[in-house]
Formats: structure tokens, sequence, C-alpha cells
């Protein structure tokens, strides 16, 4: 009895109360949690990881604090608990200020939907911006891992969870940075280059567009686009054997399952797109 008085105590210090979240829900109880978080899961990363993560972060906190990115993205999400936040504050709500000052944000997913998170954070402009806890459930796990969060990816049963949510509590800050990018390419020597069609990029690449014509960045004679990312950008064999993987787990997203096979299917990617087994399996060499 003990021990069970003593989890839900724990899992209490993270809940946040539904007027917070959103002003047309309300609650009876309102505790001050100590390390109030707000979670976004992708359910559609780690096979059925995500969706199993979903379920059970629902079931020990509050359900409202807990977003699938499938159904609602992170800016509209965030916009509205901080315009909430201010409304609150301004009414002299002062546990509304004490989770403004404490908020923390769990991003579940790979290492694209931690980007995008982190992009989305960033454009808030926050005056004190929330630190980002990355639960490592897609395939390479680069931006978890260089965190200290782990490469493999979770369980998702209770125990596991309130696991993480320790490590959460305990953990300390820790900067990164965010690179620019520009690129130039030269127009088609035939036809127009207007209208460019939209682009189908990664949300961690969310500022990417095309510079308007009175931009400093722009150079007459190219097409220039400009955009973000963190952690690491790829280009040239790399980004094609992630842009190949990428487009084989979308039009089959049944056969990546687990961490395991899609690492297996990356790597076999990269043997018949790189250079040093091309020679073998690539048609273009047959």
């Amino acid at each position: 009895m003990a021990d069970s008085d003593s989890e839900t105590n724990f899992v209490k210090e993270f809940r946040i109360p539904n007027y917070i979240i959103s002003p047309e829900l309300n609650d009876e109880i309102h505790h001050e949690p100590k390390y109030p978080v707000i979670i976004f899961i992708n359910s559609k990363s780690g096979g059925q990881l995500g969706g199993d993560l979903l379920q059970t972060y629902r079931s020990i906190l509050n359900e409202n604090q807990v977003f699938d990115l499938g159904q609602e993205a992170p800016d509209v999400v965030l916009r509205r608990i901080y315009v909430n936040l201010e409304r609150l504050k301004s009414e002299g709500d002062k546990l509304a200020k004490h989770i403004e000052e404490n908020l923390r944000l769990i991003v579940a997913g790979g290492d694209g939907t931690a980007g995008w998170l982190l992009g989305v954070v960033s454009d808030l402009k926050l005056s004190r911006l929330p630190p980002i806890a990355t639960v490592p459930l897609g395939t390479g796990n680069n931006l978890p891992f260089a965190f200290g969060w782990g490469k493999r990816n979770p369980g998702t049963d209770r125990r596991s969870v309130e696991s993480f949510l320790a490590q959460v509590k305990d953990a300390k800050e820790m900067k990164i940075d965010s690179w620019h990018i520009v690129m130039r390419m030269p127009p088609p020597k035939e036809g127009s280059c207007d209208p460019i069609p939209p682009l189908e990029l990664p949300h961690s690449l969310h500022a990417f567009q095309r510079v308007s014509e009175t931009d400093e960045l722009n150079r007459e004679g190219y097409i220039t686009f400009r955009g973000g990312f963190w952690n690491y950008f790829s280009m040239g064999m790399d980004a094609q054997v992630s842009y190949a993987f990428h487009s084989e787990r979308k039009l089959h997203p049944e056969k990546f399952k687990n961490q395991l096979f899609n690492q297996g299917t990356y790597a076999k990617i990269g043997c018949t797109q790189g250079w040093f087994c091309a020679s073998l399996f690539h048609p273009s060499s047959r």
C-alpha cells in the first residue's frame, strides 16, 4: 500500500491540471506539480511502440497533457497552452506562473520528430525555453544518444515510463546548436522554374523556404532556399540512402515494426546505394 501511494505521489508531481492545457477544460483539485511536463509522441515511430507509449503516458498522467503528433502539431498545442498561461497569469493565477517557470517537454520519436519540436520551441521566441527530453523511438536516435538518453527503443510499460520520468526529474539542462543553411541551384535551362512545386521536407527543416528576390541572400541566376537543422544534415550519398529509407518506410509502413529490422533495412539500402557495393547490386551497373 505504501509503495502504491509513493508511486502515485511521484507521478502527481508531473501532472498538469486540465484548465492549464485549455480554457475549455476544468478541474476540481489543483495540485502544484514540481516537474510539470507536456508530452509529444509520434505514434507512428518505433512500429507499435509509439502507440503503446501514448497509451501508457495517458493512463498514468492527465491524458490531456499527452499529445499524439499524428493528430495535432506541436506548434498549435504550445501556442494554445502559452496563450492560456499568459491569460491566467494576467488574472493573478499563481499556479499558471509556477507551471510556466518549471515546464518541461518530452518528445518521443526519431531524430526528425525531436528536431521538429526543437524548431517549434525556437520559433515561439519564449522568454524561458522549456528543456526538452527525447525518448529514442526512431531508427538511429542520434540526437537522444548525443544527450545521454540512449539509442535503444524504450519499454512502454508503466515501470519504464516512470523510470524515464525519474530521469527527466534529475536531468541537467544542456545547450544544443541550431544551424542555418542556404542552398542555391541554377534554374533549369529549358522551361520556367516558377512556380516551384512545394517540396516534401522533414519537419526538422521547418523554416526551409525559397527566399524572395529582394532578400540579401538571393543571387541573380540562382534559385535560393534557406532553412535550419539540428544536430546533423546529410548530403550526397548519405542523403540518398536516408531518402531511400524514408521513401520505402512511407510506402510500406507495415514492414518497419522494430528498430533492429529498420537498422537492417537501412544497412541494406546503404549497400545498394553506396559506392562500396553499387557494382554488385545497383541496376545501373548491370
